[in-house]
């Protein structure tokens, strides 16, 4: 009977029979039997071998990778997500602050310009000249070195990048999300990295720091804002033939792509570039020319009044000084309230922002069409269906560009705009 135990217990110990993969064994049990009881004669190595073997041999069945790479990607990119909702929050927060930064240092400024003008205009006839000279000197100072600083800085288009970039934050997160409830593939590292980039473009595009790291606000030249990550484009479009001065190209036909819609994009390629980014290059152009005299006359002028009103009741110069710093002290409030009460940072900002936007739809239709594999280019309605809303227009309004995609339709030819939603 206990011989009997000894072998229940030392059988119970051994692991379940597995399968055998050929002709050899996970492991060998030897046994001896000495007055009628099993001696085990297994080893701990023996053991871990045969536990790796039926690891490995359990993978080649079922098929699992040793890492589950799909969990991975979309913890990923749920902080990914996180991280995007996070800055979304942030900018919106700072957005306001810069916003407020805009309005009252607007209101402070010319409060301390008007009331200088005000003391310089009664300095000379009033018996505490010296202090009132002294009070319109020190104020008028004060605004013109207010004044600078402002200018360099322009709140409101601080206010302006904040809020394109709460706006492109949030659309960001909306597509991270999307991409982990609708996606029915299993999520891989190039979902990862490209929502990487896009949080590393749009962190470049819309820093947050004030100094440093601030974007120029009177650069020398206008570039439309680049919120996204550069594409790297690994087929070239097929590029189209001339035959007997007619333009003819290889019939595309699936995925709902076909040779009349290809037309159709590369015509709004065409408009866009040479109309509508061109024209919000144009007026950004003349906004911030404006912008830049205006951010040196009113500092100048504010200085300049700050010197006439040291020389008020000063010999044959007080009879004018205090004019001088009457009249240039109003229109170094005026030249701040034209700049800052009109917002010309946050206009100059805005049509850089809309340049941008064609500039993206743009390279989206380009990336498209470079697919040469229209399996895998997104569904050609829905891929136009897209493009027409983000124009403001029907789908039916952008077959009259098919003919501009022909080279032998000048750019002087084009009267139309394609976008309608700017």
């Amino acid at each position: 009977m206990e011989g009997l135990l000894q072998t229940t217990a030392a059988a119970a110990l051994l692991p379940a029979p597995r399968p055998r993969c050929g002709k050899n064994r996970l492991f060998t049990a030897r046994a001896s039997v000495r007055g009628g009881v099993r001696q085990l004669a297994v080893s701990i190595d023996d053991l871990r071998l045969a536990r790796d073997a039926v690891f490995v041999d359990d993978h080649a069945v079922n098929g699992r990778a040793p890492e589950d790479t799909a969990g991975r990607a979309a913890e990923k990119l749920r902080a990914v997500a996180e991280a995007a909702a996070d800055r979304a929050e942030m900018h919106d927060i700072i957005g306001r602050q810069r916003d407020n930064w805009n309005h009252l240092l607007l209101h402070s400024t010319n409060s301390l310009t008007l009331a200088a003008s005000v003391m310089a205009a009664l300095a000379p006839g009033a018996p505490s000249m010296v202090a009132l000279k002294a009070s319109a000197g020190a104020l008028l100072a004060t605004a013109a070195v207010t004044m600078a600083a402002v200018n360099k800085i322009q709140p409101s288009q601080l206010a302006e990048e904040q809020r394109n970039a709460t706006r492109l934050w949030r659309q960001l997160e909306r597509d991270v999300r999307a991409t982990l409830d609708i996606r029915t593939a299993p999520l891989t590292e190039a979902d990862v990295q490209d929502a990487m980039d896009r949080v590393l473009a749009l962190d470049a595009a819309y820093p947050l720091p004030l100094l440093p790291g601030m974007l120029e606000k009177f650069p020398k030249t206008l570039e439309p804002t680049r919120w996204w990550p550069k594409r790297q484009l690994k087929n070239k479009p097929a590029q189209p033939k001339a035959v007997n001065g007619a333009r003819r190209g290889a019939t595309t036909a699936g995925n709902g792509w076909t040779q009349e819609l290809e037309d159709e994009m590369r015509g709004i390629v065409r408009v866009l570039r040479a109309k509508d980014e061109q024209e919000f290059v144009t007026v950004g152009k003349r906004v911030l020319t404006l912008n830049r005299g205006l951010a040196v006359a009113g500092p100048a002028l504010a200085a300049a009044a700050a010197v006439a009103a040291s020389f008020v009741g000063t010999g044959d110069a007080g009879s004018w000084a205090s004019g001088a710093a009457v009249v240039c002290g109003a229109l170094a409030a005026a030249v701040n309230t034209v700049e800052h009460g009109g917002q010309l940072g946050m206009l100059f900002e805005l049509m850089r922002n809309c340049a941008g936007f064609y500039r993206k739809i743009q390279e989206d239709i380009e990336a498209a069409l470079g697919e040469a594999d229209v399996e895998r280019r997104e569904n050609g309605e829905v891929f136009e269906a897209k493009v027409a809303l983000l124009l403001g227009r029907r789908t039916s309004d952008l077959r009259q560009y098919r003919e501009m995609a022909s080279p032998s339709f000048k750019d002087e030819d084009i009267k139309d705009f394609a976008g309608k939603l700017f």
